[in-house]
C-alpha cells in the first residue's frame, strides 16, 4: 500500500546508518529521536511470545509484512501465505534495515542488532500489533461489518452515503475505494491487510470520522485481517450453499465478527431473512450471545424486522414499500432487480440497528448515484440499454442475468470473460449460466494474468445443444464492440467481469482498460456513422 501509510520519516532515517562520531548533528538528532521512539515490548502483551532471542525493549521504527517494503528500524512479520512462506524473505528484511522479525517458528538467523519473536499465530499477532501500533483506531469509531456472498459493495456503499452528512463524515473500506474522510484512494483489495487497515481507520479518525463501513470479504475473515476489530454492528447478507455441518462452521466463523478485542462484541447483528440460513443463524446467534445482544433481520419475509412489501420492479426504477417497528414509508430508486430490494433492505436494517431513524434518513436515498461498476448504466443515446458489472463467478453471474433477463423486453446480449491464475473450476460453470439466460454471448479476455488466452477459452467451452451460441474473441474492445454492433431496440447489453476495473492485467504488464470509457467511445462511434 504504498502513498497510503505515511512512514515517520525522522524515525526511519535516525535507523540509517552513520558515521561513528559523536559530534555530527546527525547523530546527536539520531539520540533523541530513540529516546522517545517507541519499543519493541510496548506492542506484545504478556503470553503473545513463545520465545525470543535479543532485546524486547529495542526501539522501532514501524510494522511491515512485505520484505519489499522494509524501512530500516522496522518489525518484520514472516507471514505464511498461500504461494510463499514469509519465513523465506528474513533475509531481505534485515539487509533492508528490519530490527526485529516475528514468525510461527524461532529463526536460525544469529543478526547482530536483530530480535527474534516466536508466536503461535503471526497473523493474529500482525492483527494485535498493528491495532495498538496505531492507538487501536477502532475504538475511536463506531464500525459497521459488511459480510456476506453476494451485495456487500452496494450494501457498504448505501449504508455510507444514508450516515452521513453534511456535519459528519463516515469512511468506508470495500472493493472500489477506501474513503479516509479527508481523501479517498482507489481500493487494492475488498478487506486490507490488518496492519493497512488499521493504518486506514487510524486516517480516518484523525480527519474527524466518526463512524465507518468495512467491507469483509471471505478471505478477509479467513486470514485474520478483522481479527480483534471492535465493530458496533455485524451485517450478514448471505451464506453460500453447504451442508448442516459446514454451516455451522460457516455460522462460528462469521460470528467471529462480533467479537472484538479485550472481549467487547458488537451491539447487534443484521440478517438476510431471505437467504436461506439466515433464519438458522439467527436462532444459532440467539442462543450464544447475550442477552443485550439484539438481532435485526431484514427481507421480505413476513417475520423481518425491517421489510419490503408491495414490490414494483420495471426497466428503470424499483419502487417498494419500507416497513419497519413503529412505520412505513413508499420508497422508489433507479437501482434495479429484486437482489438490489435485499441491498436496500440490508442498509436501511443496518441504520436502523444503529438507532438510526429511518423515516429521516430516507430522504438521503434520493441522492444516492449507484455503486461504480455494479449494474451501471452507459446511455450514450444507443438504442436498448448498456451495462457495466463486476460479476466475475457463476453465482453472482446468475443473480445478475436473472435480473436483467426479467427486465429486458427484447434480446439479452452479454459479454464475459474468466481470469487467469483463479479458479478453473469456475469457468465452464459461468459459460453455462449465460448459455442458460443470454440470447447471443461474446467470450473474451478478463485479466488473463500469466496464463494463456487460449487455454482459458478451453475451459470455458460449455456443453449442451446451444454451446454454439457463444463466441470466442480475443480482444475485448472487439467483443464489446460486436455485443454493442448487435443491439437493437429493446435489447440489453451486459459487459460482465471488470465493473469498476480501470485496467487489463496481461503476463507482464498492465494496462489501461475501463469497460465504461470502452463502451462510450464505441457507442459514440457508432452513433456518428451514417445511416
Amino acid at each position: 500500500m504504498i502513498g497510503y501509510l505515511a512512514q515517520n520519516h525522522p524515525l526511519v532515517a535516525a535507523f540509517r546508518s552513520l558515521p561513528k562520531t559523536r559530534t555530527r548533528p546527525g547523530a546527536r538528532l539520531a539520540q533523541r529521536i530513540f529516546k522517545t521512539a517507541p519499543k519493541l515490548s510496548d506492542y506484545f502483551g504478556e503470553g503473545d511470545i513463545l520465545a525470543h532471542k535479543g532485546d524486547l525493549d529495542r526501539p522501532i521504527s514501524g510494522l511491515a509484512l512485505d520484505s519489499r517494503r522494509v524501512q530500516p528500524g522496522n518489525v518484520f512479520f514472516a507471514v505464511p501465505g498461500r504461494r510463499t512462506d514469509g519465513q523465506a524473505f528474513i533475509a531481505e528484511a534485515i539487509q533492508r534495515g528490519a530490527v526485529a522479525i516475528v514468525g510461527g517458528k524461532m529463526s536460525a538467523g544469529t543478526a547482530l542488532r536483530v530480535t527474534y519473536l516466536q508466536v503461535a499465530d503471526v497473523r493474529r499477532a500482525l492483527a494485535q500489533v498493528a491495532q495498538r501500533y496505531f492507538g487501536f483506531p477502532d475504538k475511536s469509531l463506531d464500525l459497521v461489518a459488511v459480510s456476506g456472498c453476494h451485495g456487500k459493495t452496494t450494501v457498504a456503499s448505501l449504508v455510507q452515503h444514508l450516515l452521513a452528512s453534511s456535519a459528519q463524515r463516515v469512511g468506508l473500506i470495500g472493493s472500489v475505494h477506501y474513503d479516509l474522510g479527508a481523501r479517498t484512494v482507489p481500493a487494492y483489495r475488498t478487506t486490507p491487510e490488518s496492519l493497512d487497515l488499521h493504518g486506514l481507520l487510524a486516517q480516518m479518525r484523525d480527519a474527524g470520522c466518526r463512524q465507518a463501513v468495512l467491507e469483509v470479504s471471505a478471505p478477509g475473515l479467513e486470514q485474520q485481517r478483522v481479527s480483534g476489530v471492535n465493530f458496533g454492528v455485524a451485517t450478514f447478507t448471505g451464506f453460500a450453499p453447504g451442508n448442516p455441518e459446514a454451516m455451522e462452521a460457516g455460522f462460528a466463523a462469521q460470528a467471529g465478527l462480533l467479537y472484538g478485542s479485550a472481549g467487547q462484541s458488537a451491539r447487534a447483528a443484521v440478517i438476510n431473512l431471505d437467504d436461506a440460513h439466515g433464519g438458522a443463524f439467527a436462532a444459532w446467534l440467539g442462543r450464544r450471545m447475550p442477552s443485550s445482544f439484539k438481532v435485526v433481520t431484514y427481507g421480505e419475509a413476513a417475520g423481518a424486522t425491517i421489510r419490503a412489501e408491495q414490490v414494483r420492479l420495471n426497466a428503470n426504477s424499483t419502487a417498494l414499500r419500507l416497513s419497519w417497528p413503529g412505520g412505513t414509508l413508499e420508497l422508489e430508486t433507479p437501482l434495479l432487480g429484486r437482489y438490489n430490494v435485499s441491498n436496500l433492505l440490508a442498509a436501511f436494517a443496518t441504520c436502523h440497528a444503529l438507532g438510526r431513524d429511518l423515516s429521516v434518513i430516507a430522504a438521503r436515498l434520493k441522492s444516492f448515484g449507484g455503486v461504480a461498476g455494479r449494474l451501471e448504466p452507459v446511455m450514450c443515446g444507443q438504442p436498448g440499454r448498456v451495462f457495466v458489472d463486476y460479476a466475475h463467478n457463476a453465482d453472482t453471474l446468475r443473480h445478475t442475468l436473472r435480473e436483467l433477463r426479467a427486465l429486458t423486453p427484447g434480446r439479452l446480449l452479454v459479454v464475459f470473460g474468466c481470469g487467469g491464475k483463479r479458479d478453473r473450476t469456475q469457468r465452464p460453470l459461468m459459460s453455462g449460466v449465460v448459455q442458460e439466460f443470454a440470447d447471443i454471448a461474446w467470450a473474451t479476455a478478463d485479466n488473463p494474468r500469466a496464463e494463456q488466452l487460449g487455454q482459458i477459452f478451453t475451459d470455458m467451452q460449455p456443453g449442451g445443444p446451444r454451446a454454439g451460441a457463444l463466441t470466442f474473441v480475443e480482444d475485448r474492445r472487439r467483443a464489446i464492440g460486436l455485443a454493442l454492433a448487435a443491439a437493437r431496440e429493446g435489447d440489453c447489453v451486459l459487459i460482465a467481469g471488470k465493473g469498476h476495473e480501470t485496467t487489463q492485467e496481461l503476463a507482464d504488464t498492465i494496462i489501461p482498460f475501463d469497460d465504461r470509457q470502452i463502451v462510450r467511445a464505441l457507442l459514440g462511434s457508432l452513433c456518428h456513422q451514417p445511416a
